[in-house]
């Protein structure tokens, strides 16, 4: 079941990335509002492509889509993914109020490991700037079936893969391992994130 976390906003503008858990949570929230999307370009060979993928796709729903590029080089000390998810909530903090992204339970135990390993176990929070995400509760295994029972279409990125990136190497080789020895840890980590944010007002 799709469980969300706080209030779905009235005019909500949906990250769009062309993968399955951005396409299952703009599909599901245009079932009671009208969407706008945003996509960003990291101006690699695989955002090219999720690009011409949602182009049309969007003209076809009659979603309209912004589009965000890189903006400056990258620094000395920044890895990959930390220029490309700088440079992309850069962006989509200057569409206004109600930007969503389809972070989900699965990536939150994914930073639940990675930020225990270095000293402090920590969660993703509801809020960036103007940018929330409601769909932290739900496990993508929920957002993966409702693409395939709603005809979802979606691109596959291969960079997703890539075990270089340490947010692959903790998906696809800790979180398996992690699971393992505790089959729970979803609903551990779930509890976590209700915790901190009934500690905020994630309405603000």
């Amino acid at each position: 079941m799709i469980k969300l976390l706080g209030d779905l906003p009235e005019q909500p503008i949906i990250a769009l990335s062309g993968g399955v858990d951005s396409m299952a949570v703009a599909d599901f929230i245009s079932n009671s509002r009208s969407v706008r999307c945003a996509f960003f370009h990291h101006g690699t060979m695989a955002s090219q492509k999720a690009f011409e993928f949602l182009m049309p796709y969007c003209q076809k729903r009659g979603w309209p889509l912004a589009l965000g590029r890189i903006s400056s080089p990258r620094g000395k000390v920044e890895s990959p993914e930390e220029f490309w998810r700088n440079q992309r909530y850069n962006w989509l903090n200057t569409l206004g109020e109600g930007v969503i992204t389809a972070h989900h339970l699965d990536d939150c135990v994914e930073t639940y490991l990675w930020s225990m390993m270095h000293g402090t176990a920590k969660t993703i929070p509801y809020r960036r700037n103007k940018v929330i995400r409601p769909f932290l509760l739900t496990p993508k295994i929920e957002l993966v079936e409702w693409a395939h029972r709603h005809d979802i279409p979606w691109v596959e990125d291969d960079s997703n893969k890539d075990l270089q990136y340490t947010r692959n190497y903790v998906r696809h080789e800790l979180v398996p391992r992690a699971l393992h020895v505790n089959p729970g840890l979803h609903k551990v980590v779930a509890r976590k994130v209700e915790e901190y944010n009934d500690s905020i007002d994630i309405n603000i």
